[in-house]
């Protein structure tokens, strides 16, 4: 796919697009995929803003703009070298807070060139920080979120080089997952008093320690087993026993079906984790997807681009013992047993391909759509099978106490729509009030199927299983490859159908 870009700020736009409440700080309870694609929508037009202004006040000249053509998986490489950046703490308290201060900005890794303070002329704060730093731009990124969620710190900014560019990063082969990695929320339960682990270090040093191998993990490498605690076992058999007693009733064939293929052959059981490398290989085998690591929830977009690579990003680290039947935070509790069993399903995984194809390259708008309705179907939906309406969301297939509260006469159940679901405010603190039901299984994948094709994107994109990249389907010869494949797939076809006819 080639586009014309501006690498200076494409990088600038990724740190925009990626980083909800790493740029803006807040309960990160209260955040969840469709919150970072509304905050794509937003922050793309103030960029928009501030380069108008830029340009007009003469920062940037035309000159300045430097417009190459290359593959759009190039820009990112661009968006690790290190970069000059200014910080600017307003804190609330003595300068006694300021060595703790320092220590996240180490922990980052983000070199400090110049610091300076003044009193703050802000009533709600007592002194200002301006810092000169050195980073990668994903680490400033990181860092700010750090910041921002610091109750001594009452305001911070961040400032570096603005210019013009013209399109966001798409990634075009497998491989590049290894920077879809931008997270909405991190290994910082200690940052959030709501948090089960807030006040149990040992917790928060565990998941900083399964938090690191995620973010070390590259494509190609095997997934590193974790050695799970007692503590962390007897969580997972907690939930495991009392949602695998609501499965026969509660949740869809489908489910059912992989679920107890996943206890014959998957290393399935209420007595220990599985070992995601172990669920990755069964998911291979069935459907073709297959496990990532990943140390949290990760941004709309990057989530959502894994999954057009048949990829599904995981967490390693359980929820604490504490709660065993919540999680303010997605755990491999609800991902292995929400998540996996229908990515075994040979149907489902194509359709959640096919989600993913068509969420690359396209608007901020449509990301927002396709994060909501994701999560009123693959997180939330329900279905009729048999004259009744089972489960077939994730959401509700890990929660004990929400997948009662969907199938009971309690919340609002209206049948699916998929241009309604996408624009439907979402609830993510407390139980749904409202659920969308389908038809059945293969009705709400047909119906968002069909949604997704009226999207409008420059190209038609598609995955090439051989050499595991995208392929943009805007020339001839790209659409005469595609065509002798499909001519190989109808031989097949024709043969086994003539095979059949003659037994």
């Amino acid at each position: 796919m080639s586009i014309s870009v501006d690498p200076e700020t494409a990088k600038r736009r990724l740190a925009f697009q990626k980083s909800y409440s790493i740029e803006h700080g807040g309960s990160w309870r209260r955040k969840s995929l469709i919150d970072d694609a509304k905050f794509e929508t937003i922050t793309n037009a103030e960029f928009e803003k501030q380069e108008q202004k830029l340009t007009l006040n003469g920062s940037i000249s035309e000159d300045d703009v430097f417009i190459p053509n290359g593959d759009a998986h190039n820009i990112l490489h661009d968006d690790l070298a290190p970069r000059s950046s200014s910080v600017m703490l307003s804190l609330k308290e003595e300068m006694t807070a300021l060595p703790k201060i320092l220590k996240t900005f180490e922990n980052f890794k983000v070199n400090i060139r110049h610091i300076e303070s003044r009193n703050s002329r802000k009533i709600e704060a007592q002194f200002e920080i301006f810092l000169q730093c050195d980073s990668t731009r994903e680490a400033i990124t990181s860092l700010m979120k750090a910041l921002r969620q610091n109750s001594a710190i009452c305001e911070a900014t961040v400032s570096g080089d603005t210019k013009k560019e013209s399109v966001a990063w798409v990634p075009m082969h497998i491989s590049d997952l290894d920077y879809c990695n931008h997270l909405i929320t991190k290994f910082e339960p200690e940052l959030d008093s709501d948090h089960p682990g807030y006040t149990d270090k040992e917790y928060r040093k565990r998941r900083e320690e399964i938090a690191n191998i995620a973010f070390e993990y590259r494509h190609g490498d095997p997934i590193p087993r974790i050695k799970y605690t007692e503590t962390e076992i007897q969580t997972w058999g907690t939930v495991y026993r009392k949602l695998v007693s609501l499965f026969n009733t509660h949740a869809c064939k489908e489910h059912i079906e992989v679920f107890r293929n996943l206890e014959k052959e998957g290393g399935f059981s209420s007595n220990s984790i599985p070992q995601l490398e172990d669920v990755s290989q069964f998911l291979k085998r069935k459907s073709g997807f297959q496990l990532r690591p990943v140390a949290g929830l990760l941004s709309a977009r990057d989530f959502l681009a894994s999954l057009a690579f048949r990829v599904f990003q995981c967490t390693q680290y359980i929820r604490h013992g504490s709660a065993p039947m919540h999680s303010p935070e997605p755990d491999c509790i609800h991902e292995l047993l929400g998540h996996v069993p229908l990515l075994a399903n040979p149907s489902f995984a194509q359709f959640s391909q096919e989600i993913g194809l068509a969420s690359l390259g396209t608007s901020d708008e449509d990301i927002e759509k396709f994060a909501t309705l994701y999560w009123f179907t693959v997180e939330f939906g329900l279905c009729r099978e048999d004259g009744q309406i089972k489960a077939y969301g994730a959401g509700l297939l890990s929660s004990f106490g929400e997948l009662m509260h969907a199938l009971s006469d309690k919340p609002e159940q209206r049948a699916f729509d998929p241009q309604t679901a996408a624009v439907q405010e979402y609830q993510d603190v407390e139980y749904q009030p409202i659920y969308y039901v389908a038809e059945s299984f293969d009705d709400m994948k047909e119906k968002v199927r069909r949604y997704a094709s009226k999207i409008r994107r420059r190209c038609e994109l598609r995955y090439d299983p051989y050499t595991q990249g995208i392929q943009c389907l805007d020339s001839k010869g790209a659409v005469t490859d595609l065509t002798m494949f499909i001519k190989a797939e109808l031989n097949h076809l024709n043969n086994a159908l003539e095979k059949m006819g003659s037994v």
